[in-house]
């Protein structure tokens, strides 16, 4: 490991979240990567010009995260900072911020519309079984929304697999927990899982069809109806407030 240069904190902040920024700003202009080993507590806390009660504090809250990793008896590391482990605690995010919900909507319909598209070319006769089959489980669960959510997941990750594109993939893995949060939102909403099974019947066919700007068009479709259910919950909720 390279030398690191913390620098004592401007305070504005509360003290742990200055200690967390820095951290992070040290972390994106890689002076840290993954698996460094940080200076003893008492050397990061003079560094830093903060009480070591308040770095403990920030490191706990970066552990959580899995930014960092406290080895008891051993001293603090830089996580492995793979995207699926870094979004895992995320989900709590999303029942706080409605913003955060919306951005998550308007990255799906820029990948999950490419993903399709692609997979409309790619896809097997196989994976097209498979498709029907869980299409057939989501038609059957839209009175049971757990079931109904956990046949929709799967639904959109065999279209991901059939996209053949291992980058993809991987992105839509790494906003898996996120996106299952997302659903617990909207999945109990009166008239989503309804409207859905008939989007994904759409996707279903132009998929079947090997049509790619139809498949696109029907994803996109489909995202933009529950985008919206969740725009008239967030419209509701704002209005009882």
């Amino acid at each position: 490991m390279t030398e690191t240069t913390f620098s004592p904190l401007q305070k504005q902040q509360s003290v742990a979240e200055a200690i967390s920024a820095e951290i992070l700003d040290l972390l994106r202009q890689k002076e840290l990567k993954p698996g460094d080993k940080l200076p003893p507590e008492r050397e990061l806390a003079e560094m830093l010009g903060v009480s070591r009660p308040s770095l403990r504090e920030a490191l706990r809250a970066l552990s959580i995260m899995k930014i960092v990793e406290v080895r008891q008896g051993d001293g603090t590391y830089v996580g492995s900072l793979k995207p699926e482990e870094l979004v895992e605690h995320l989900e709590f995010v999303f029942m706080l911020d409605n913003s955060t919900m919306l951005q998550l909507f308007e990255a799906r319909k820029i990948v999950e519309t490419g993903n399709v598209s692609l997979a409309a070319e790619r896809i097997s006769d196989e994976e097209l079984s498979i498709l029907r089959t869980c299409l057939e489980k989501t038609e059957h669960s839209v009175d049971d929304p757990e079931a109904f959510m956990q046949a929709d997941i799967e639904l959109h990750e065999i279209i991901t697999r059939a996209a053949r594109n291992p980058l993809l993939e991987r992105f839509m893995a790494s906003i898996g927990t996120l996106s299952r949060a997302s659903r617990h939102k909207t999945t109990h909403m009166a008239g989503v899982t309804e409207t859905a099974v008939e989007d994904h019947r759409r996707i279903v066919n132009a998929l079947e069809a090997h049509d790619p700007q139809t498949a696109s068009a029907a994803m996109l479709c489909h995202l933009e109806h529950v985008e919206q259910k969740y725009r008239d919950l967030v419209s509701a909720e704002q209005d009882m407030k």
